[in-house]
């Protein structure tokens, strides 16, 4: 018979001096025997004991999620009470709702920042666990110069934030190829950055997208710089405005047009001329491979005025202008759109003048004639007292004046015709568009200094003092 199969009977007899399982006394009542603490080997508060881990200032443990609250949560790591994670402990983001990053049930590693606060808690971070393990990770990548990639998760000043298991500065001159005004787009978005800067002391990490685009890039760029040609004339969308200069998007590569190469006119701001998204027609200058730099021209790929007024009008004409500007040795008038020329002070009547004011006024219209027309140096010599002679009228005023065959005017000294035939031209569309041109002239004179208008009028560069006599005629800004 088996012993499982025996009657209880049998068991205890047989067991009855068997001092491990207690006793039977005649009328088969059992007695067990006491447990003593040799039955264990351990105490029973050391077994308690056993059952629980120990932790240090310090420590990564690891822990399941039993509770989450909004300003904290609680976490089961086998100690003899849960360890508390503040909100702020749970993500290197900012202002983050727990429930956001754990659930209960969540196996997550955190390290021990207080053993015992004055409270009796165990306080833990799961943000400093995850900095510990990334700062491993993100040193071996710097070492072999890789690349690490995260989401945006902050604009602050100067930059961006990434989440790459720590906080990591991406600078905005470092965002792309070239500087970004608007960061906030870029929020949400996952970027892949080279490591430039890396200090765990000063818990800094500085990451550039521009290093990983220019490597991952280069050899696009390298094949777009060499197809690219000195004097091509290319399609393109404006990409940036700066203060001097716009960049164009030229479908591979941001090329820079210089403030000087925006328009033939003066450019006060390239925001005047052009704005981000506008599409330009640009012509290539120059190309340097070794800086990976693009010139570009808009104002090439535009009439010149000058060459335009050069092959409608010769010298000895009568043009009619305003007034824009006076300097100590005579005044500039516009003729044309963007065209100033100007009357030296011998060349404004035919007595003695001892200063411009005396003969003429910023903004006064009158007739000049053309005595001298440099288009290389882009200068043009006008006379006031010789238009008061007479002569031939430019092209685009003859159908509104009386002349003879010869295009002189024949309307005589009748003030009553002359404004007439003034009142006609104004109501022209060249009279028009000639009004609005001097107008625009006249405002932007108005905001310069005389130093300026002597430098940078599109007539040309004007010296600070008077021109000598016999070279007066033909000497201008």
């Amino acid at each position: 018979m088996s012993e499982s199969s025996r009657p209880l009977s049998d068991t205890a007899t047989t067991s009855a001096t068997d001092s491990s399982w207690g006793t039977f006394d005649a009328e088969g009542n059992y007695t067990p025997r006491q447990i003593v603490a040799d039955d264990l080997g351990m105490s029973f508060a050391d077994a308690i004991a056993g059952t629980m881990v120990e932790v240090e200032d310090g420590q990564l443990v690891n822990g399941t999620v039993v509770k989450v609250d909004k300003d904290e949560v609680l976490l089961d790591i086998g100690y003899k009470s849960e360890g508390v994670i503040p909100a702020r402990e749970l993500s290197i983001r900012n202002d983050v709702d727990p429930s956001e990053i754990v659930a209960l049930g969540d196996k997550i590693e955190a390290l021990v920042l207080t053993k015992e606060d004055k409270e009796g808690r165990l306080v833990l971070s799961k943000k400093r666990a995850q900095y510990e393990r990334a700062w491993g990770t993100i040193e071996k990548i710097k070492e072999a110069e890789g690349t690490v990639e995260g989401p945006v998760i902050e604009v602050v000043k100067g930059g961006l934030i990434v989440d790459i298991g720590l906080r990591g500065f991406l600078p905005a001159s470092l965002v792309e190829l070239r500087r970004v005004r608007d960061l906030l787009p870029y929020v949400g978005t996952t970027v892949q950055a080279k490591i430039i800067e890396l200090d765990k002391n000063r818990n800094n990490v500085v990451l550039s997208r521009r290093a990983f685009l220019e490597e991952t890039q280069k050899e696009s760029r390298d094949s777009f710089l060499t197809n690219l040609k000195s004097g091509e004339v290319r399609e393109g969308v404006v990409s940036s405005v700066v203060s001097f200069g716009a960049f164009v998007d030229l479908g591979g590569m941001d090329g820079l047009i210089h403030v000087s190469e925006l328009s033939w006119k003066h450019v006060d701001h390239p925001g005047a001329v052009v704005n981000v998204g506008d599409k330009v027609t640009v012509q290539v200058l120059d190309v340097d491979f070794d800086r990976e730099r693009i010139s570009l021209s808009l104002k090439a790929t535009q009439q010149d005025p000058w060459q335009e007024f050069a092959s409608t009008h010769e010298v000895g004409q009568l043009v009619y202008g305003r007034v824009t500007k006076l300097v100590p040795f005579g005044g500039f008038v516009q003729v044309g759109d963007g065209i100033e020329g100007l009357v030296h002070i011998s060349e404004m009547s035919t007595h003695h003048v001892d200063a411009p004011e005396q003969v003429v006024t910023p903004g006064e219209e009158l007739w000049v004639k053309i005595i001298d027309l440099d288009l290389a140096r882009r200068r043009i010599s006008l006379s006031i007292k010789q238009a008061a002679e007479g002569g031939e009228l430019a092209e685009e005023y003859r159908e509104h004046f009386e002349i003879d065959e010869h295009g002189n005017w024949t309307a005589g000294g009748d003030d009553a015709e002359r404004e007439a035939a003034w009142a006609e031209y104004y109501q022209s569309a060249e009279g028009q568009a000639a009004v609005a041109a001097a107008a625009a002239a006249e405002a932007a004179a108005a905001q310069g200094t005389v130093a300026e208008a002597a430098g940078d009028s599109p007539a040309g560069d004007a010296d600070a003092g008077e021109p000598p006599a016999d070279d007066a005629a033909g000497e201008q800004a």
